[in-house]
C-alpha cells in the first residue's frame, strides 16, 4: 500500500475515488434520511388520523356526567379499545387509576418520556419492543359536546402501531444504496484510472524524453498539445533541451579544436625533438671532457629534452585514442618473455621481480602491452621502493598482470584520480602525468581495465585483458 501511494498515479486515484466514495455516501446518506424521515413521518399521520376519527366518532360518557350520562363501564372502554387498536398493533387505556393494558403490551412498554409529553397534548417516539420498532402514540382524551367547552376525562391512550413495512422499506432502501455504492465505487475507481493514466501520460513521456536526453540524445524533443500547465512544463523542456544540445555542441567543438591543437603541437615538436635527440646524443659523449660545471649543465638539459621527447610521444598517443584511429595489432606470444623484454631494454631488469610462468601465451598487441607495463613498472620505480614485483597469470577469464611496490603508497584520496590526464599525486610530482592515463586507454582498448588499491606497505596496479 505504501509503495502505491507513493507513485502519483496512486495518489491520483486514490484522492479521486476517496472524493467520489465521500460525495456519493453523503447524497446517499442525506436521500436516505429524508426518505426515512418521511416514511415515518406518513406513518405516523396515518395512525393519529385513524385515532382520531376513533375517538371522535366514540360514543362513551366519559368525565364530568351530563343529565343522562352514566360512568363508562369496563365494557364499553374495552369496546373503545378494541376500537383504537390498529391492524397487528395495540393499545393501552388509562382511566383516571384504572389501568386496561392490551395483551401484548402494558405501560412498561411506553417510555416515560412519552408519558410526560403526552400528559395534555398529543406526543409520539418510535421504540423497539421485543427486537420491533412500533410507533407509540400517546393523547389525552377530551369530551366535546356541541353546547360544551371540550372537557378532560382522566382518560389516556396510547396506540402502538407497527413499522415493520415502513422498516422493509428502509431495508431494502439501504440494500439497493449499498448496491448502487459499491457500483458507483466501482465505477469512480475506473473513472480515477482512466483519468490518471490521461493527466500522467504527459508527466511518463517527460520521463522518457529525460531519461533519453541524459542517454546522450540530445535532438529529443515533444510535442507541445494545448495550453495548460503540462503544455508549458512541455514548451519549457523542449527549449532547455534545445539550449543544452547547443551548449553540448559547443563544448564538443571546443574539445575537439583543443584535442587537434595538442595533436597538431605535439607532431610538429616531434621534427625538432628528433634534431635536438641527435645532437644530444653527441653532448652526452662530450660531457664527460667538459668541465665540472659544464657537465652538470649539459646533463640537466639532457635529462629535460628527454622528459620533453616522453611527453610529446605520449600526447601523440593520447591524440590517438581521441580520435578514434589507435587500433590493435594482436597477435599470440609469450607473455613472460614480454615483460623480460620490457624490464631489459630499460635496463630495469636488476631492479624488479619477475613471477610468471615459462610459456605463459596470450594473444595481445605486443606494443601496447610494452607500453602498459612500461608506464606501470616505471611509475612503481620512480615513485614507490623496491622490492618491485611484476606477477603474471593467465585464467580462464583472460590474462592478469600485477605491478607492486613497497613505497610509502598512494594518498587515498588521490587514487580515484590517478588515471586522470595530467594528474599527480602529492607525493609523486615527477613526470607528465599521462602515463598510468595512456596505460589505462591501451587495456581499455583490448577491452580490459586497470585498477589500483593500496596495500601494506606499496601500491598495487592490477592489469586485467580478456581472452581475443
Amino acid at each position: 500500500m505504501r509503495r502505491v501511494y507513493a507513485s502519483l498515479r496512486g495518489r491520483l486515484v486514490i484522492a479521486f475515488t476517496l472524493i467520489a466514495v465521500a460525495a456519493s455516501a453523503l447524497v446517499a446518506g442525506i436521500g436516505y434520511e429524508l426518505v426515512k424521515h418521511r416514511v415515518i413521518e406518513r406513518a405516523e399521520q396515518d395512525a393519529l388520523a385513524d385515532m382520531r376519527a376513533t375517538l371522535e366518532g366514540a360514543r362513551v360518557p366519559i368525565g364530568a356526567l351530563w343529565p343522562g350520562d352514566s360512568p363508562p363501564t369496563d365494557l364499553e372502554i374495552t369496546v373503545l379499545q378494541k376500537s383504537l387498536r390498529p391492524q397487528r398493533g395495540g393499545v393501552v387505556v388509562r382511566f383516571e387509576e384504572y389501568l386496561y393494558p392490551d395483551g401484548e403490551f402494558g405501560m412498561d412498554d411506553v417510555p416515560s418520556d412519552l408519558r410526560a409529553r403526552s400528559a395534555d397534548r398529543t406526543a409520539s417516539k418510535r421504540e423497539r419492543v421485543d427486537g420491533r420498532m412500533w410507533l407509540v402514540i400517546g393523547t389525552p382524551v377530551w369530551r366535546v359536546e356541541p353546547i360544551h367547552l371540550p372537557q378532560p376525562t382522566g382518560m389516556s391512550v396510547f396506540v402502538f402501531v407497527p413499522l415493520d413495512t415502513e422498516e422493509q422499506l428502509l431495508d431494502g432502501m439501504r440494500r439497493s444504496l449499498a448496491t448502487a455504492g459499491t457500483i458507483m465505487l466501482v465505477i469512480a475507481l475506473a473513472v480515477a484510472l482512466v483519468s490518471a493514466q490521461r493527466v500522467l501520460l504527459p508527466v511518463r513521456r517527460l520521463g522518457s524524453a529525460a531519461r533519453a536526453l541524459g542517454a546522450g540524445h540530445l535532438d529529443t524533443r515533444l510535442p507541445v498539445h494545448g495550453q495548460d500547465e503540462l503544455a508549458e512544463l512541455t514548451a519549457t523542456f523542449n527549449d532547455t533541451a534545445a539550449a543544452l544540445e547547443h551548449s553540448v555542441s559547443e563544448l564538443r567543438t571546443l574539445e575537439a579544436m583543443s584535442r587537434r591543437f595538442v595533436a597538431d603541437v605535439s607532431h610538429e615538436l616531434r621534427t625538432p625533438l628528433t634534431a635536438m635527440t641527435a645532437v644530444t646524443d653527441m653532448l652526452s659523449e662530450e660531457a664527460d671532457r667538459l668541465p665540472r660545471e659544464s657537465a652538470a649543465a649539459v646533463r640537466l638539459v639532457l635529462r629535460e629534452i628527454e622528459r620533453l621527447r616522453t611527453m610529446v610521444e605520449q600526447l601523440i598517443e593520447a591524440s590517438r585514442f581521441d580520435s578514434g584511429t589507435a587500433t590493435l595489432n594482436l597477435e599470440t606470444m609469450n607473455i613472460s618473455d614480454a615483460i623480460h623484454d620490457c624490464l631489459e631494454m630499460r635496463g630495469w631488469s636488476e631492479k624488479v621481480e619477475v613471477k610468471a610462468p615459462r610459456g605463459l601465451a596470450f594473444t595481445v598487441d605486443p606494443r601496447r602491452l610494452d607500453v602498459i607495463l612500461a608506464n606501470l613498472v616505471g611509475n612503481a620505480l620512480r615513485h614507490g621502493e623496491p622490492p618491485v614485483l611484476v606477477t603474471a597469470r593467465v585464467t580462464p577469464h583472460g590474462l592478469e598482470v600485477k605491478v607492486r611496490d613497497h613505497g610509502k603508497g598512494i594518498p587515498p584520496g588521490d587514487l580515484p584520480h590517478v588515471f586522470n590526464r595530467f594528474y599527480k599525486a602529492g607525493t609523486r610530482g615527477d613526470g607528465s602525468g599521462l602515463g598510468l592515463s595512456i596505460a589505462r586507454s591501451n587495456a581499455q582498448l583490448h577491452g580490459g581495465t586497470i585498477s589500483v588499491r593500496p596495500q601494506e606497505p606499496g601500491t598495487l596496479f592490477t592489469v586485467w585483458l580478456p581472452p581475443a
